[in-house]
């Protein structure tokens, strides 16, 4: 549950980012009121999860799944530049955070 608990902080992470860019300084009122529930949502979870997982494991997981959630809706919706050496280095962040979930402790390998 816990590593359930980590996916839902890492998406609740990238909903407060996206919507960060449209606050405008917190002077829209409704991209604010979205961020700002997601913002506590996502520290609710990471919370929740590192009861279970490592410090360190938790939050590496958590910002890298943030950071290839925020940057493929970039890409995708908000047509941000792709190049292939972006998307390599992407592709090894979320590399890196499969790596941390099959070896931390308890993962069952």
């Amino acid at each position: 549950m816990a590593w359930l608990y980590l996916i839902i902080a890492a998406i609740f992470e990238v909903g407060w980012a996206v919507c960060l860019k449209f606050t405008e300084g917190f002077t829209k009122l409704w991209p604010s009121l979205i961020t700002v529930p997601c913002l506590i949502a996502s520290f609710v979870f990471l919370s929740l999860s590192v009861k279970r997982v490592p410090i360190g494991t938790a939050y590496a997981v958590w910002t890298g799944l943030a950071i290839v959630g925020i940057v493929a809706i970039g890409i995708i919706f908000l047509h941000e530049p792709s190049s292939l050496s972006r998307i390599i280095f992407i592709l090894l962040i979320l590399t890196g955070v499969i790596g941390l979930r099959f070896l931390s402790p308890g993962s069952g390998l």
